[in-house]
């Protein structure tokens, strides 16, 4: 984002909004955080597990994504090292989400369309080998960048300085086409996952369920999976967006870039809590229990449930 451009003021309050957004989103997910390590009973559930790594995940990068954010009008111009570290691990996280809930769709779908095989299928081991797998499918995309500037530019550039966001730094016709084959690849793939497991998930939640009350909560329980989902995955089509409504409205530019910037990359990371905690009864349950001791506690005592306030 070009801060040169904005006052004072409209700086100050962007900042002050994606900070202030930023350490209330990342409360909230660390109280789910501390629940799970608190509790053996999620920390041996697949579930659980996959669910608990998207939160983490989202943490990291929402930490680095205002980090960058603030740096860019605190300091506009970054070592160009620092900044491809900064960029590859925020890149690496932003695209860890979608892969991730893919994962956590496959994993309800074996849950509830094949039962019998479940415990097999999504040991803890297994998911544990997924999450490494996910980081290796984003950690190679992000490596590449870094390649295609070694390859390309004198090693001198490493220490120049430069203003940092993605384009600038991987901004070469060879990283637009790694991110139009790469972005493609894991978009069609997501959504294929989403649209076939989610389906069969609500064939099964039909046939077993003849309360309507209930086939409605599994209905809207998958939309709103499919929701998040779908904002998590503006990750990778969100630069085409933003260049497209530039071109309309370049006046507009910061303005523009600032709110794809909360759309793609802050609001979804609330949607985490809010969708697998809250609708979960036992996540939402130790969560509350740790909220209020937090607040209205001020003594520590024992409680039969194991829960300590």
């Amino acid at each position: 984002m070009n801060s040169s451009r904005d006052a004072f003021e409209d700086a100050f309050m962007k900042n002050f909004i994606a900070v202030g957004l930023g350490v209330i989103i990342t409360y909230i997910n660390g109280i789910f955080v501390f629940a799970f390590f608190k509790n053996p009973v999620f920390y041996t559930n697949p579930r659980y597990i996959l669910y608990t790594h998207l939160v983490i995940n989202d943490i990291i990068m929402l930490f680095l994504s205002v980090t960058l954010h603030v740096v860019s009008y605190a300091a506009p111009l970054m070592n160009f090292t620092l900044c491809s570290v900064l960029l590859f691990f925020t890149s690496t996280t932003a695209e860890n989400s979608p892969l991730n809930l893919a994962g956590m769709a496959l994993e309800r779908y074996i849950a509830i369309c094949k039962p019998l095989h479940h415990p097999q299928l999504c040991s803890v081991n297994r998911i544990y080998i997924l999450i490494g797998l996910i980081w290796f499918l984003t950690f190679v995309p992000a490596l590449t960048d870094i390649i295609i500037v070694l390859v390309n530019e004198p090693i001198s550039i490493f220490s120049t300085l430069v203003m940092c966001y993605t384009k600038s730094i991987f901004g070469s016709n060879q990283h637009l086409v790694k991110l139009i084959f790469v972005e493609a690849l894991y978009l069609s793939s997501v959504w294929m996952t989403l649209i076939f497991t989610y389906f069969k998930v609500l064939q099964a939640a039909k046939a077993a369920t003849t309360d309507q009350v209930s086939a409605r909560k599994a209905r809207n329980t998958i939309l709103l999976h499919g929701l998040q989902l779908l904002l998590c995955m503006l990750t990778y089509i969100t630069q085409f967006i933003t260049f497209f409504f530039i071109a309309l409205f370049p006046k507009h530019r910061t303005i523009i870039m600032y709110l794809s910037y909360l759309v793609s990359n802050v609001f979804p990371r609330l949607l985490s809590p809010l969708i697998y905690g809250v609708r979960d009864q036992t996540m939402y349950r130790h969560v509350k229990m740790y909220l209020t001791c937090n607040l209205f506690s001020p003594k520590v005592q024992p409680k039969a449930n194991g829960i300590y306030c």
